[in-house]
């Protein structure tokens, strides 16, 4: 059952190891997966009642870390002590009762039970042996209150969007009372106030003795809300300090080792006024999610969907990918009728291509190469006389992999043992082979480091240039502002604003405004 101080109880009478004022000491931790070193002998110190971030580049080891401390991945060496008990690796049941929570970036979400029930899985309450759903409803409703989220607790969590599905993750894990809070990417599906609703409640109960530690590549967020940073680069410890040593130039030094110039807004000529519409979607309506909403698409256009979550944005890229059975519309493509896309086969005749949010999930087939799920969108291209050909798949793959930076070299990994940054080279790649004219883009940097984001935001603009028609959703609002020539503001499923960046620069605050509605 949650409750800040009924946390800050639970901290105080765990006995003499809780008022340690270490929470955590590892000791030449070490992990080896193959050939590959992931962690180097990482010895690190969290102090308890602290919020400690880890940064680092996408592989750099920071997520294995977290998984060591979780007590689901087990070192190839070391020692790990939480509030001065050793560590047992290998056991999250152990981990539970030291007192660790871990909120992954991976969701762990059980799409056939409801909202409520996935906050409380493994963790119900129960009187007398029977379930509570009195109490735990309660308790649902007020972590929606103190975070400032709107799910109905009886909602099937696999309906949700992602976003909301990351938010019962956060509940879930707060609502636990862990002494030790383990965060891995928390809001990289989350819109600013849900942002700023997840930092309200972090130094609350940092307030009440729970500790936190916290991987993110928002550098920003990583200097507002943390105490100690630790930089992590190749596998080792690059540099650890108290907040107040860093700024965002010095972290992005300590991560890749030089000075990074950051992605910003590239003015590029406008779009000819009198050029026609590669794109015209008319009274696109998905039951529930959308109503009538137009947008146009001109050819060499980036065109941003700005909005909160919950506005609209993936059910509007959804709908012309042909993922809403349910969706209605009118599509012109090129000055040309075309039946509306109902299913994905349809739009991708049309020559629209989507990059799903979810890249796991939705877009990856984890189990194979990476050169394997490039070309799988279109075999005839890698085939001869109807059989695959490896060597075809290697060249064609090869040259796509140039093209988003992605290195040729791992052409032959496994996709799940990728980092995120280069799985969503790899999806990209993908969606790139079957040579769209309109590339629908959800969330493109979404968990990713800023030296991966920079290659993907630039391979875009190429993309733009050579004439592709490109529509981008992204939780980060500078993030669409950096990258759109035009921004269409979502709100309740509405399209309520247009910001032309050719007239005007956008700031934040002005799509914020539209997706409020304040004038």
């Amino acid at each position: 059952m949650f409750d800040v101080n009924t946390a800050a109880g639970a901290v105080a009478s765990a006995g003499p190891s809780a008022s340690s004022p270490l929470a955590l000491r590892a000791d030449g931790v070490q992990m080896r997966y193959g050939g590959t070193m992931a962690l180097k002998g990482v010895s690190l110190e969290a102090k308890a009642g602290n919020i400690h971030a880890l940064i680092g580049e996408n592989g750099a080891g920071k997520s294995t870390f977290l998984g060591v401390i979780a007590g689901r991945v087990v070192p190839s060496a070391g020692n790990v002590s939480i509030f001065g008990q050793p560590h047992v690796f290998g056991q999250p049941r152990q981990a539970r009762r030291l007192g660790i929570t871990a909120i992954y970036q991976e969701l762990t979400i059980v799409p056939r039970l409801s909202a409520v029930a996935n906050v409380f899985l493994g963790q119900p309450i129960s009187r007398s042996g029977m379930l509570d759903e009195k109490s735990m409803r309660r308790d649902f409703d007020t972590l929606c209150e103190r975070l400032d989220v709107r799910i109905r607790p009886d909602v099937l969590a696999g309906t949700l969007s992602v976003a909301d599905q990351q938010m019962l993750e956060i509940m879930r894990g707060i609502q636990s009372e862990a002494r030790l809070l383990l965060f891995d990417e928390p809001t990289t599906s989350l819109a600013p106030p849900e942002r700023e609703a997840l930092f309200k409640i972090m130094r609350q109960l940092k307030d009440h003795g729970t500790t936190m530690m916290f991987v993110s590549h928002n550098l920003e967020e990583v200097l507002d809300i943390s105490d100690t940073v630790t930089v992590f680069r190749d596998g080792s410890l690059s540099a650890s300090g108290d907040r107040s040593d860093w700024d965002k130039p010095s972290l992005i030094r300590a991560m890749v080792g030089h000075d990074v110039v950051e992605n910003r807004r590239v003015e590029r000529p406008p779009v000819p006024a009198g050029m026609p519409f590669l794109l015209q979607a008319d009274k696109v309506t998905v039951p529930g999610a959308i109503e009538n909403v137009s947008i146009t698409l001109k050819r060499g256009e980036i065109l941003g969907i700005g909005g909160l979550v919950g506005s609209g944005r993936t059910s509007l890229l959804r709908a012309l990918a042909g993922l809403e059975p349910r969706s209605t519309g009118t599509l012109v493509i090129n000055g040309e009728a075309c039946p509306w896309p109902n299913d994905p086969r349809r739009a991708l005749g049309a020559g629209i291509a989507l990059v799903p949010e979810d890249r796991k999930a939705q877009g990856l087939v984890l189990g194979m190469r990476a050169m394997d799920n490039v070309v799988m969108a279109d075999m005839k291209q890698v085939s001869r006389m109807g059989f695959l050909s490896n060597t075809m798949i290697r060249e064609k793959s090869r040259k796509i992999a140039r093209e988003f930076g992605y290195p040729e070299t791992r052409l032959e990994t496994i996709v799940r043992h990728l980092s995120g940054g280069n799985q969503q080279k790899v999806l990209l790649g993908k969606v790139r082979f079957c040579s769209p004219s309109i590339l629908l883009v959800d969330e493109p940097t979404r968990g990713i480091d800023i030296g991966a984001k920079d290659e993907i935001m630039n391979t875009l603009r190429a993309l733009a240039d050579e004439g592709v028609g490109i529509i981008v959703v992204s939780s980060d609002l500078e993030e669409v502002i950096a990258i759109s020539d035009r921004i269409v503001v979502m709100s309740e499923g509405q399209a309520v604003a247009e910001l032309d960046q050719s007239r005007s620069t956008v700031a934040v605050g002005d799509i914020l405004h539209a997706a409020f509605r304040v004038h």
